[in-house]
């Protein structure tokens, strides 16, 4: 009898047992987020060194469009060292790839966007194929519980 018992609870205990060790991954932010990409990590740099990362752990929600570090080696040397050295400069490029809201690659129109930074933004969609000015979006809709990123491919310049 306590052997037929046990064989009806075996079932019941492994799942308790497996169900306690599974863990749910905790929500990541999209500063988080960018920071955890490895291909982001000149992006991650000068995000901290903007002082953005604060605000994009912040509540949001925000759309980020993301340069690869591979972009931001398309940026001539000498025009990275003078964002380097000009912190207002920087915090205006990087907030210009920043919109405020959530944004999903499947729900962009076609037209301008006003960014964070304050000018607009083209962006434009044909099917899943998306751009932010000239950049191509080649990761959509990593999504954040903050917002979603896109990475691109190049990094954008506001209009001075």
């Amino acid at each position: 009898m306590t052997r037929r018992i046990l064989l009806k609870l075996a079932p019941l205990a492994a799942a308790l047992f497996l169900g306690a060790c599974a863990t749910t991954p905790a929500p990541t932010t999209v500063a988080q987020t960018i920071a955890a990409n490895p291909q982001l990590s000149t992006a991650t740099r000068l995000i901290q060194q903007a002082g953005l990362t604060e605000t994009l752990q912040g509540p949001g929600p925000f759309t980020v469009f993301v340069p690869t570090d591979d972009a931001f080696k398309a940026v001539p040397p000498a025009m990275l060292d003078t964002l380097g050295k000009d912190p207002a400069r920087l915090k205006a490029v990087l907030t210009y790839h920043v919109v405020p809201g959530s944004l999903a690659s499947a729900d962009v129109k076609n037209g301008p966007i006003k960014t964070v930074q304050g000018s607009d933004m083209s962006l434009y969609r044909s099917g899943t194929f998306v751009t932010a000015d000239e950049a191509v979006v080649t990761t959509p809709d990593v999504r954040a519980s903050n917002g979603v990123v896109h990475i691109v491919d190049k990094v954008l310049m506001p209009a001075r």
